[in-house]
């Protein structure tokens, strides 16, 4: 739990975000804001706040010795204080003095928390480095769906009748399931489902569930979204559709929009329909195989957005396709905030029932496999990287470039000898255009702020934190950047 000075030093030099906070501390006591970022943390994904640092220049003033310890106990009784804090917050460790450059930092790491807090009768979430008082309902209401511990997906209704439900959708389903089983593992094995009744499905799919509550059985949300009818749909999350908009040339409304309220499975098809509609199926060869890059694409997007949106939210979820992008936008139940890459990115089902659903029928394939081809296909596809935001609200951004060509600029690079592009390495090649631009970007980031640091270039293209020390030593190695001075004091110096 103890950070070291190399650790504080680097905190320092990074500054306040998303999970950090700097405040001054001196004989006049706490700043009151302290208790703000204290419930903002636990309403969001916990963070540590320093006390004795200037959250102005990030310059350590230090906690005057003679209060250190009546501060801690300051903090300590009035978080507990339902007065102030409500519920009061819990530590999981005791706050500790760091020693730096001979001056005192008080750090203390405020836990995330099931619950939501209040301060003074306000409630605040933390977004980036502020503290932000929540007034609306559908905020309060974000950060509670934000904070269960079940998915909305599990919610159960003993009133769903079987009539309220597509069951006739079942017998399409069953041979879905048994034809990716069979393309999977052989033409020997059977999917489970093929000889169940209807009723043994729906419970074998976790559809037909009993509530731990009321220990009453019926059919959940998942259920509903997968298998009800369009006006059970309506009248269980009234909120609930997907936009797919075109907008190439009246970007202000729309070239084209087809407005889907109906369950996850049709939706799936009627936004493929809509994409086949609207993009560019541009020739690709993989392993002698002709592969639509268009449809792997627009899958891995659109699947996504229908698996593990919030599905109660108010927030409409939308696919939109613009002439330089295209982009997806769902509610989501956040888990932090930012971009995700292959680097970063760890495998969450949001609403896993109606996730395990899909991969039986083949829609989707296993987690985290999504976000690796999304990165993969479409660096072929548009020659630039995809962007996925998490948030409260989840993006996946995709480029397009109609003219460019993967085919022809491979063949380019074949023309010119390059040593690493062959028709047999595409894979090679492809990383190291990946490398090549992203070590562009970089460059292109210094130029702009020479103080910048790793940390800060790795948040601003969306890499972890190790990749990015990796292409800066590249550069350094290449002779194309240099760093002058400390750590917290230095410049980058671009070499032409």
């Amino acid at each position: 739990m103890t950070i070291t000075p190399e650790q504080l030093k680097d905190i320092l030099a990074a500054g306040e975000g998303l999970k950090v906070e700097f405040k001054l501390c001196g004989t006049g006591g706490i700043n009151p804001s302290t208790y703000e970022t204290v419930c903002a943390f636990s309403n969001r994904y916990g963070g540590d706040i320093f006390l004795g640092v200037d959250d102005k220049t990030g310059e350590v003033v230090g906690v005057p010795e003679k209060v250190v310890l009546e501060t801690i106990r300051n903090f300590v009784a009035s978080i507990n204080n339902p007065q102030l804090l409500s519920p009061p917050v819990s530590l999981d460790f005791h706050p500790e003095v760091l020693k730096y450059d001979g001056k005192n930092v008080i750090h203390i790491r405020i836990p995330p928390s099931s619950d939501v807090h209040w301060h003074n009768k306000s409630i605040y979430d933390r977004v980036n480095d502020s503290d932000i008082k929540i007034t609306g309902t559908k905020q309060i209401r974000a950060m509670c769906y934000r904070k269960q511990k079940f998915s909305t997906e599990n919610i159960v209704y003993p009133h769903i009748k079987e009539n309220d439900l597509r069951l006739d959708m079942l017998k399409t389903i069953r041979q879905m399931a048994a034809n990716h089983r069979k393309m999977k593992f052989g033409h020997t094995e059977n999917h489970p489902w093929e000889n169940m009744s209807d009723k043994e499905l729906m419970k074998s799919a976790k559809l037909y569930d009993m509530d731990s509550e009321t220990e009453k059985w019926g059919y959940n949300l998942a259920a509903v979204m997968l298998l009800g009818k369009d006006d059970l749909i309506t009248s269980i999350v009234p909120s609930y559709r997907t936009d797919a908009l075109l907008r190439k040339v009246n970007v202000d409304r729309y070239d084209d929009r087809d407005m889907i309220i109906t369950n996850l499975i049709d939706s799936y098809y009627l936004l493929m329909d809509f994409a086949g509609k609207h993009l560019l199926d541009k020739f690709y060869l993989e392993d002698d195989r002709r592969v639509s890059l268009r449809t792997i694409i627009s899958r891995e997007m659109l699947v996504n957005t229908l698996m593990h949106r919030e599905l109660t939210s108010s927030i409409s979820a939308r696919f939109i396709i613009e002439k330089d992008r295209m982009l997806t936008e769902n509610a989501n139940r956040a888990e932090t905030i930012g971009s995700l890459t292959p680097d970063n990115f760890t495998s969450n089902s949001k609403n896993p029932i109606i996730a395990a659903f899909f991969r039986n029928i083949g829609m989707a394939d296993e987690l985290g496999s999504g976000v690796r081809n999304l990165y993969h296909y479409t660096m072929r596809y548009s020659g630039k990287l995809p962007e996925m935001i998490e948030g409260d609200v989840f993006r996946t951004i995709v480029p397009l470039d109609d003219e460019y060509s993967y085919d022809v600029e491979l063949k380019k690079l074949i023309e010119k000898g390059h040593p690493k592009a062959t028709q047999n390495e595409p894979k090679t090649l492809q990383l190291k255009r990946t490398t090549d631009e992203l070590q562009t970007k970089i460059l292109e980031i210094m130029q702009k702020n020479p103080k910048i640091t790793a940390v800060a270039i790795a948040e601003e293209l969306g890499i972890g934190l190790r990749s990015t020390r990796r292409y800066i030593q590249n550069l350094k190695e290449m002779g194309s950047v240099e760093y002058t001075g400390t750590s917290r004091n230095g410049h980058w110096t671009i070499k032409t």
